[in-house]
Protein backbone atom coordinates (compact mmCIF):
# COMPACT_ATOMS: atom_id res chain seq x y z
CA UNK A 1 0.00 0.00 0.00
CA UNK A 2 2.60 2.38 1.11
CA UNK A 3 4.90 1.54 -2.51
CA UNK A 4 1.91 2.64 -4.55
CA UNK A 5 0.95 5.23 -2.65
CA UNK A 6 4.79 6.56 -2.82
CA UNK A 7 4.81 6.03 -6.46
CA UNK A 8 1.83 7.76 -7.22
CA UNK A 9 3.08 11.15 -5.40
CA UNK A 10 6.00 10.97 -7.39
CA UNK A 11 3.93 10.63 -10.49
CA UNK A 12 1.24 13.31 -9.56
CA UNK A 13 4.56 15.72 -9.44
CA UNK A 14 6.11 14.44 -12.46
CA UNK A 15 9.06 12.38 -11.36
CA UNK A 16 9.90 9.14 -12.73
CA UNK A 17 11.72 6.59 -11.57
CA UNK A 18 14.65 4.97 -13.96
CA UNK A 19 17.04 1.76 -13.41
CA UNK A 20 17.02 -0.79 -11.42
CA UNK A 21 18.26 -1.70 -7.37
CA UNK A 22 21.50 -4.25 -7.26
CA UNK A 23 20.28 -7.86 -5.94
CA UNK A 24 22.88 -7.83 -3.65
CA UNK A 25 22.79 -8.21 -0.04
CA UNK A 26 25.22 -5.21 1.27
CA UNK A 27 26.13 -2.05 -0.24
CA UNK A 28 26.50 1.34 -0.37
CA UNK A 29 24.27 4.09 -1.86
CA UNK A 30 25.12 7.33 -2.76
CA UNK A 31 22.72 10.11 -3.48
CA UNK A 32 23.58 13.20 -5.67
CA UNK A 33 23.11 15.98 -6.10
CA UNK A 34 21.79 16.98 -2.69
CA UNK A 35 21.16 20.28 -3.02
CA UNK A 36 17.96 20.80 -1.69
CA UNK A 37 15.89 20.22 1.38
CA UNK A 38 13.38 18.46 -0.62
CA UNK A 39 15.93 15.93 -1.63
CA UNK A 40 15.33 14.02 1.47
CA UNK A 41 11.27 13.74 1.07
CA UNK A 42 12.18 12.90 -2.68
CA UNK A 43 14.07 9.73 -1.93
CA UNK A 44 12.38 8.74 1.68
CA UNK A 45 9.40 8.12 -1.18
CA UNK A 46 11.87 6.14 -3.64
CA UNK A 47 12.69 3.97 -0.38
CA UNK A 48 8.62 3.88 0.49
CA UNK A 49 8.10 2.42 -3.37
CA UNK A 50 10.83 0.09 -3.44
CA UNK A 51 10.90 -1.11 0.28
CA UNK A 52 14.08 -0.70 0.99
CA UNK A 53 15.58 -0.65 4.49
CA UNK A 54 18.01 2.24 4.08
CA UNK A 55 20.35 2.63 6.83
CA UNK A 56 21.30 6.03 7.31
CA UNK A 57 23.00 8.23 9.73
CA UNK A 58 21.96 12.10 10.66
CA UNK A 59 23.12 14.61 13.35
CA UNK A 60 22.32 13.35 16.59
CA UNK A 61 21.06 16.76 17.44
CA UNK A 62 18.02 16.08 15.25
CA UNK A 63 17.08 13.05 16.57
CA UNK A 64 14.84 14.17 19.42
CA UNK A 65 11.13 13.83 20.58
CA UNK A 66 8.35 12.90 17.48
CA UNK A 67 11.23 13.63 14.47
CA UNK A 68 14.03 11.66 15.81
CA UNK A 69 11.34 8.87 16.42
CA UNK A 70 10.17 8.96 12.40
CA UNK A 71 13.64 8.98 11.46
CA UNK A 72 15.16 5.62 13.40
CA UNK A 73 11.72 4.25 12.05
CA UNK A 74 12.76 5.60 8.40
CA UNK A 75 16.45 3.82 9.28
CA UNK A 76 18.26 6.87 10.88
CA UNK A 77 21.45 6.24 13.10
CA UNK A 78 22.28 9.69 15.10
CA UNK A 79 25.79 10.03 15.16
CA UNK A 80 27.93 12.67 16.65
CA UNK A 81 30.06 13.97 13.75
CA UNK A 82 32.86 15.75 15.84
CA UNK A 83 35.23 12.16 15.09
CA UNK A 84 34.75 10.86 11.28
CA UNK A 85 36.87 7.84 11.49
CA UNK A 86 34.49 6.67 14.24
CA UNK A 87 31.58 7.27 12.03
CA UNK A 88 33.26 5.26 9.70
CA UNK A 89 34.31 2.60 11.82
CA UNK A 90 30.95 2.19 13.54
CA UNK A 91 29.41 2.10 9.78
CA UNK A 92 31.82 -0.87 8.79
CA UNK A 93 31.06 -2.90 12.13
CA UNK A 94 27.35 -2.60 10.81
CA UNK A 95 28.03 -3.82 7.79
CA UNK A 96 30.05 -7.03 9.75
CA UNK A 97 27.15 -7.45 12.29
CA UNK A 98 24.21 -8.01 9.78
CA UNK A 99 23.44 -10.40 7.03
CA UNK A 100 21.97 -7.77 4.95
CA UNK A 101 22.58 -3.82 4.71
CA UNK A 102 22.23 -0.93 2.18
CA UNK A 103 23.86 2.18 3.67
CA UNK A 104 22.87 5.54 2.43
CA UNK A 105 24.40 8.40 2.37
CA UNK A 106 24.92 11.72 0.54
CA UNK A 107 28.62 12.68 -0.23
CA UNK A 108 28.16 15.99 -0.64
CA UNK A 109 27.21 16.04 3.31
CA UNK A 110 25.26 19.39 2.87
CA UNK A 111 22.94 21.59 0.83
CA UNK A 112 25.27 24.03 -0.01
CA UNK A 113 28.37 24.61 -2.35
CA UNK A 114 31.28 22.63 -1.23
CA UNK A 115 34.80 22.54 -3.17
CA UNK A 116 34.66 18.52 -2.45
CA UNK A 117 32.84 15.21 -1.60
CA UNK A 118 33.24 13.74 1.31
CA UNK A 119 35.03 10.94 1.18
CA UNK A 120 32.94 8.89 4.47
CA UNK A 121 31.24 6.75 1.65
CA UNK A 122 34.59 5.71 0.33
CA UNK A 123 36.14 4.68 3.16
CA UNK A 124 33.35 2.95 4.39
CA UNK A 125 32.85 1.12 0.63
CA UNK A 126 36.54 0.07 0.87
CA UNK A 127 36.79 -1.18 4.63
CA UNK A 128 33.68 -3.07 4.35
CA UNK A 129 34.43 -4.85 0.87
CA UNK A 130 30.99 -3.82 -0.40
CA UNK A 131 30.15 -1.85 -3.77
CA UNK A 132 28.55 1.58 -4.25
CA UNK A 133 25.22 2.00 -5.95
CA UNK A 134 24.76 5.35 -7.53
CA UNK A 135 21.55 7.06 -6.71
CA UNK A 136 20.12 10.53 -8.62
CA UNK A 137 17.86 13.11 -9.15
CA UNK A 138 18.18 15.24 -11.99
CA UNK A 139 15.76 18.07 -12.07
CA UNK A 140 16.16 19.56 -15.87
CA UNK A 141 14.61 15.56 -16.98
CA UNK A 142 12.35 15.09 -13.54
CA UNK A 143 13.67 11.99 -13.05
CA UNK A 144 15.80 10.07 -10.10
CA UNK A 145 16.67 6.56 -9.77
CA UNK A 146 19.55 3.91 -10.14
CA UNK A 147 23.00 4.56 -11.99
CA UNK A 148 25.76 1.93 -12.40
CA UNK A 149 26.88 0.12 -9.42
CA UNK A 150 30.52 0.65 -8.69
CA UNK A 151 33.14 -1.98 -7.49
CA UNK A 152 35.51 0.56 -6.03
CA UNK A 153 39.62 -0.40 -6.90
CA UNK A 154 41.05 1.41 -4.33
CA UNK A 155 42.44 4.58 -6.65
CA UNK A 156 40.12 7.26 -5.46
CA UNK A 157 41.15 9.29 -8.37
CA UNK A 158 40.22 6.40 -10.91
CA UNK A 159 37.06 5.56 -8.77
CA UNK A 160 35.72 9.53 -8.05
CA UNK A 161 36.31 9.84 -12.01
CA UNK A 162 34.22 7.22 -13.00
CA UNK A 163 31.29 7.89 -10.52
CA UNK A 164 31.72 12.02 -11.77
CA UNK A 165 31.21 10.81 -15.04
CA UNK A 166 27.83 9.45 -14.07
CA UNK A 167 27.15 12.48 -12.16
CA UNK A 168 27.79 14.92 -14.98
CA UNK A 169 25.23 15.72 -16.46
CA UNK A 170 22.58 15.60 -13.68
CA UNK A 171 21.48 18.59 -11.76
CA UNK A 172 19.56 19.53 -8.39
CA UNK A 173 16.84 21.08 -7.33
CA UNK A 174 19.17 24.61 -7.02
CA UNK A 175 21.98 23.22 -9.61
CA UNK A 176 24.39 25.84 -8.25
CA UNK A 177 24.73 24.15 -5.19
CA UNK A 178 25.85 21.05 -6.47
CA UNK A 179 29.39 20.17 -5.05
CA UNK A 180 32.66 19.31 -6.86
CA UNK A 181 32.60 15.73 -6.86
CA UNK A 182 36.54 15.13 -5.89
CA UNK A 183 38.14 14.54 -2.69
CA UNK A 184 39.69 17.39 -0.09
CA UNK A 185 43.00 17.52 -0.52
CA UNK A 186 45.05 16.05 2.71
CA UNK A 187 47.75 18.95 3.78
Amino acid sequence: MLSKAALWILNFFGWKLIGELPKLNKYVIIIAPHTSNWDFFIFILVKMHYRLDVVFIGKHTIFIGPIGWVLKKLGGLPVNRSSSHKVVDQIVDEFERRQQMVFGLSPEGTRSYLDHWKSGFYHIAIKAKVPVQTAFLDIDTHSLGWGPLFHLSGDKEKDLGQIAEFYADKRGIKPEKFSKIVFKKNK
